[in-house]
């Protein structure tokens, strides 16, 4: 259905869901730009509205939320950049759509927002949504941005896809860090049957035994599932002292407290700690370690600041990390259409925004200072290690990987 949050018009559905290495190290450099700048002396050819599509997981099956967040995040970028005047003073709409989940959700939303509007930019969720995609977008020249998956599947291989979310491989071996300094050398993984579990585990092994450690167990279950009961009994069998649990929210939540149920008492880590998370784990979280692209609620900085203000007038609760990325991926796609208006032209295509964002891949980020998109369309951001204690998950330090 269409409906209305203040100025801002979008797409969604009745009910609400759940959701769901680096390949290069060269920074995206000013590559030649894959139209001629021949329009530059043409003036700009404005359409009425610019329309960012988004398709998010409103109406998963799996039982959570965060594609609201991520609505959440996409609303409120839309309502300030108009608050401000719009891009160059036209109007932006986010134009919402439920792929529920599915790649064949992923495949048909998309085709409603075609029908529908002139999408030309695009924000995407789930790997195998975004897989499913991407081939469609490739050839209707869409640009796409992914915030939320980690896989590094499609990694490099679209021109068209961007990532402003920090890949599997680099999130595993953060997390893994304090088990390498604490000396672990037994390591037991417990992954989702999906893309991003695969990901992950293979990452994580990788790098596990090029440290001198050994996989000890690898389980792996349907995403949908909400018993892990044979899975942690073979964890428990194998001896691992340390258990990783490379799963999205709210399941590791579910996975601590089983451990700890079971009588596990070695270091857990993972990627990912949000507040359905430690309602699902309570206790049990109590020391877990967890790696995530860094997003700090109470910094003083002045962009995370306003952010962090706005977002809590509006929802009445503190931003989650898929809310900020959401926001800060509209923003970013908004950005490329201003720059690729400068140029004069017919410049509201997808081609046009991609160029925009290889001529310079440098941009603000909500999440402190700027990030800087790699030759494989992954961006640069930070990598923080957190613990959490008495229920809150505190930062610890940034991980430097390429001294690890």
């Amino acid at each position: 259905m269409i409906g209305l949050i203040g100025n801002v018009r979008f797409d969604t559905t009745k009910r609400l869901g759940r959701i769901g290495r680096r390949t290069a190290t060269g920074l995206l450099a000013a590559a030649p730009l894959a139209f001629s700048r021949a329009w530059a002396a043409d003036p700009p050819k404005d359409p009425p509205v610019f329309r960012i599509g988004a398709l998010l997981g409103m109406t998963d099956p799996g039982g959570n939320n965060p594609g609201t967040l991520m609505r959440r995040g996409i609303l409120q970028a839309a309502e300030e950049i108009n608050a401000a005047g719009g891009i160059d003073g036209i109007k932006v709409e986010a134009a919402i759509e439920d792929h529920q989940g599915s790649p064949k959700g992923g495949v048909d939303a998309l085709v409603r927002l075609r029908q529908r509007y002139d999408i030309q930019a695009l924000l995407t969720s789930y790997s195998t949504v975004t897989l499913a995609i991407a081939p469609i977008c490739e050839q209707q020249q869409i640009m796409m941005m992914d915030g939320g998956s980690v896989s590094n599947s499609h990694v490099g291989e679209y021109k068209f896809l961007f990532r402003n979310r920090t890949l599997a491989s680099d999130l595993a071996r953060a997390a893994l860090v304090p088990a390498l300094e604490q000396h672990l050398t037994k390591l037991g993984q417990l992954t989702h049957s999906t893309d991003d579990g695969t990901s992950l585990s293979g990452a994580a092994e990788a790098y596990w035994t090029a440290h001198g450690g050994k996989v000890v167990a690898n389980e792996r279950y349907a995403r949908e599932s909400n018993n892990v009961d044979t899975q942690m009994a073979k964890l428990r069998a194998s001896g691992c002292d340390v258990l990783a649990l490379w799963l999205f929210d709210p399941d590791p939540g579910l996975g601590m407290k089983r451990a700890r149920e079971y009588g596990m008492k070695q270091m857990i880590v993972g990627i990912e700690y949000t507040t359905q998370i430690a309602n699902v784990a309570g206790p049990a979280a109590e020391g877990y370690h967890y790696s995530s692209d860094f997003f700090d609620r109470n910094s003083q900085q002045p962009r995370l600041k306003a952010f962090n203000e706005a977002y809590v007038a509006r929802y009445r609760e503190p931003p989650e990390f898929y809310a900020a990325n959401y926001y800060e991926g509209f923003k970013l796609l908004a950005e490329c259409i201003r720059r690729a208006r400068a140029e004069g032209g017919d410049y509201f295509r997808g081609g046009r925004l991609v160029s925009a964002l290889r001529a310079n891949p440098v941009f603000p980020t909500v999440f402190g200072g700027d990030l800087t998109f790699q030759a494989n369309g992954v961006a640069l951001k930070p990598i923080a290690l957190f613990t959490v204690k008495n229920g809150h998950g505190e930062f610890q330090r940034f991980i430097n990987l390429a001294n690890t």
